[in-house]
């Protein structure tokens, strides 16, 4: 365990490991001696479950317009900026179950992100809200959980989702606006409509539902090794023209829950 790695635990088989310095991510979700996330590796965007703010997704060209102001994001995935800025910066405890960031100088404005871990023996609630201190900025926040395709017993991952519609995406892979049916996968897309809980199983072994307050989800499950089911409060590149104003006392919240149970062999 990393020094910086806090043991959340709520007793019996369930264990949770949050790494503050970090990113301030889900190191480590452990249910039943079974590692449900891909471990810590070198790259930021590939390990764990991790906060994105105070964008998420791909932001096209690390570029967006607010007012009569063009601002520049750094471009951690050329051409593009994707998934916010505070998954790489530090966050500190300020409670026992509340961690806090600050928005960096990447970021335009002054603001903090807060976030609040709930774990019960058969399910964990995550939150997450997006603060400005002194002025309004655009914003959108997510999760992005990495879930191993092969736990220590049972069958490979089985997706389970029942969409509505699918963002329609250009050559760079930037959603367009326009609506179109799910389709069928492999897929890193965008969708919403869904008529019931997005899953994740492991036959022989978990189940694992997902929910959240917000209508937006991207689908990755492209990797051999894992598969990414991502909630979003607004399609990729809304600072383009979807995002949220967030103002002194009007925070951007998301909230994503995962509720597992045990499958029999």
């Amino acid at each position: 365990m990393a020094d910086s790695e806090r043991l959340l635990g709520a007793g019996g088989d369930v264990e949770l490991r949050v790494d503050a310095a970090a990113g301030g991510r889900i190191s480590s979700l452990r249910i039943r001696g079974e590692e449900l996330l891909v471990p810590r590796s070198a790259d930021p965007l590939a390990w764990g479950c991790y906060p994105m703010a105070p964008f998420a997704g791909r932001l096209r060209n690390g570029e967006f317009l607010y007012g009569a102001h063009h601002y520049r994001m750094p471009r951690n995935m050329p051409p593009h900026a994707i998934h916010g800025t505070v998954f790489t910066r530090p966050w500190e405890w300020v409670a026992d179950d509340m961690l806090e960031t600050r928005l960096g100088d990447d970021w335009p404005w002054p603001g903090h992100v807060e976030q609040r871990l709930h774990l019960t023996e058969d399910a964990l609630r995550v939150s997450l809200e997006v603060h400005a201190s002194d002025r309004p900025f655009p914003a959108s926040a997510g999760f992005h959980p990495w879930f191993r395709r092969q736990l220590g017993r049972g069958a490979p991952l089985r997706l389970d989702v029942q969409p509505g519609f699918r963002y329609a995406c250009d050559d760079t892979g930037i959603p367009t606006g326009e609506l179109l049916p799910p389709g069928e996968g492999p897929w890193d897309d965008t969708f919403t409509g869904f008529s019931r809980h997005p899953v994740v199983e492991w036959p022989g072994a978990l189940r694992v539902e997902l929910s959240s307050d917000q209508a937006h989800w991207v689908i990755y499950d492209r990797p051999a090794h894992a598969v990414c089911v991502e909630p979003l409060t607004a399609p990729p590149n809304a600072l383009n023209g979807a995002a949220h104003l967030v103002s002194p006392g009007n925070p951007l919240r998301i909230e994503m829950s995962l509720r597992w149970q045990e499958l029999s062999a």
